[in-house]
């Protein structure tokens, strides 16, 4: 392993390191609050960059969970397969039942309109 010969002396180091300087860092307005804030990065008063709204703190914001959403469907539809056409036929006989009652009701209501038209005939004639 190198090892230097002489220590070295202020001067030198200090010349070394005139370059190891700190910079401002680059600052923007944020179109939608008028903060201040860091280039590329995400408007920590409001939430939003460049006009999209991408952090809990804005109002409108919507989780996006598609990675999650995708597993979910890929495990219900392994295990719903062989479920899936018992339920269907429940839902269709039930929705069969729906309409037959929706039908009963309407010739209730008909007979009702019927016999009240006939007996408003009956003392005219």
């Amino acid at each position: 392993m190198a090892v230097p010969k002489k220590r070295t002396g202020h001067s030198a180091q200090g010349k070394r390191r005139s370059n190891w300087k700190a910079s401002k860092p680059e600052l923007t307005t944020c179109p939608n609050c008028g903060a201040k804030v860091l280039t590329h990065t995400v408007c920590t008063a409001c939430g939003t960059y460049k006009g999209k709204v991408v952090s809990r703190k804005s109002e409108g914001f919507v989780e996006e969970t598609k990675k999650e959403e995708v597993k979910e469907t890929k495990k219900a539809k392994k295990s719903t397969k062989k479920a899936e056409a018992p339920v269907e036929e429940v839902k269709t006989e039930e929705a069969k039942a729906e309409v037959v009652e929706e039908k009963a009701e309407e010739a209730v209501e008909e007979t009702k309109v019927e016999e009240k038209a006939d007996t408003e005939e009956k003392p005219e004639a």
